[in-house]
């Protein structure tokens, strides 16, 4: 191909958008073309658990197979999100035949169109082409929002090689330059907020930049995933298979492995690290290892997504406390470790995290230990999001609401008379 691309800016809404493969590529495309408003078709035998996710939650359609050239039809667009040349080449005829232009992940030089380094800074969006060079276009990307970012006011970034400022969470490995041992990588558990990709920290974005290796979990933000470096290692979290625990030291593990060979790893989570995301043990075994680690605190959806339904947790003369609780184990299982009586007893806000699926339990072991029927109820579902969906109901009721409403996770439940305090 010759000549230099020629730039537009996609309007894709309600227009049809195919993409071709189900791993770790279209994971990372696929955020942004529903974010565009396409009618994305996915092709493909599996998908990663976050793509899996979107399809749950009836934002695209699926077909489980292998692509046909019947799949461009009526498309406007096609993504080819595979490895596998042949099968790229086979779509990319079918595409040329029928004039739709097609981004090509296994070769640029054979596409028709290319995917951009994008930032996204309020209502703007800046796309770089590098001339065919992905990271070239990401260096200039990266500027263009450090200057954004700089002329809105926002902190300047650090250089992380100076290692964590004063109040910032580091561990640091053991022996330093002068011990003559192999140099190690290192970690970040970073937070990635409660779902909105701007509303991520500075430094934990810029540390994205910088990563090598990304761990992330399914509830992290999907536009921050594509705007990740084409050669960044991205590893589905939710994807590990076993158990609960087998997995998280399974995620330990890569941590550490990528981090020995010398990797600039980050571990993406959704929220906060330490808000029930377990970001305690992947620091010890890290530290264990001698792997260095930096913690950056995120935005945790315990608060932020109550407040963007207009429900703040406190409020002058309605609540002096709030308390946050996961709701994943059910009140009369031996495995829980929250006092339910104890909570009813409280007058302030309980916000409680995961506990969609046992919420008819708790909101009667909540009313048979005295928290009053009528307390008011609000459940927000994919808060900060474009999906974001919201219920008012009361604590007798809010489970047979939400059934009926249809919410699923993940949903933040609050309770107690802040849910009315900012009516007017």
């Amino acid at each position: 191909m010759s000549g230099s691309p020629y730039p537009l800016g996609l309007r894709l809404a309600g227009r049809r958008v195919v993409v071709v493969g189900g791993g770790a590529v279209a994971t990372r495309r696929v955020p942004a073309l529903l974010d565009a408003g396409a009618d994305v078709l996915l092709v493909a035998p599996e998908l990663t658990p976050a793509l899996r996710a979107h399809v749950d939650a009836g934002r695209l359609r699926w077909e489980p197979r292998r692509f046909v050239p019947d799949d461009l039809d009526g498309a406007w667009l096609v993504q080819v999100a595979v490895d596998d040349r042949v099968a790229a080449a086979a779509v990319s005829a079918a595409a040329a035949e029928r004039r739709i232009f097609c981004v090509r992940a296994d070769d640029r030089a054979a596409a028709t169109a290319w995917t951009p380094a994008v930032t996204r800074h309020g209502p703007v969006t800046v796309a770089v082409l590098g001339g065919g060079d992905p990271r070239r276009a990401m260096s200039v990307r990266d500027a263009v929002r450090e200057l954004l970012a700089a002329r809105a006011g926002e902190p300047a970034s650090v250089d992380a090689a100076a290692g964590a400022a004063p109040g910032r969470s580091s561990v640091p490995a053991p022996g330093g330059p002068d011990t003559g041992a192999a140099p190690v990588g290192r970690v970040a558990l970073v937070g990635a907020g409660p779902g909105d990709p701007e509303l991520i920290t500075v430094r934990g974005w810029r540390l994205l930049t910088e990563a090598e290796v990304v761990v992330a979990d399914r509830l992290v933000p999907g536009l921050l995933l594509d705007e990740l470096r084409p050669d960044v290692e991205l590893v589905d979290a939710s994807k590990i298979p076993y158990g609960p625990s087998r997995a998280q030291e399974e995620i330990n593990r890569i941590l550490v492995d990528r981090a020995r060979a010398g990797k600039v790893v980050v571990r993406l989570k959704g929220g906060d690290p330490y808000v029930f995301g377990r970001g305690g043990e992947e620091l010890l075994a890290c530290a264990e290892a001698g792997v260095p680690v930096t913690v950056v605190p995120g935005v945790t959806s315990a608060i932020s997504v109550p407040a963007t339904a207009g429900v703040p947790v406190t409020h002058r003369a309605v609540a002096h406390e709030f308390t946050v609780v996961s709701g994943h184990v059910a009140p009369d299982s031996p495995a829980s470790l929250v006092r339910w009586e104890s909570l009813a007893g409280l007058r302030g806000t309980l916000v409680i995290l995961m506990g969609l699926k046992n919420l008819a339990a708790i909101s009667a072991t909540l009313v048979a230990h005295g928290r009053p029927a009528g307390t008011p109820a609000a459940v927000i579902q994919e808060g900060t999001t474009t999906a974001q969906r919201a219920i008012r109901s009361t604590l007798g009721t809010v489970a047979a609401d939400v059934e009926a409403a249809g919410l699923r996770p993940p949903a933040i439940v609050v309770i107690g008379d802040v849910v009315g305090a900012l009516d007017t």
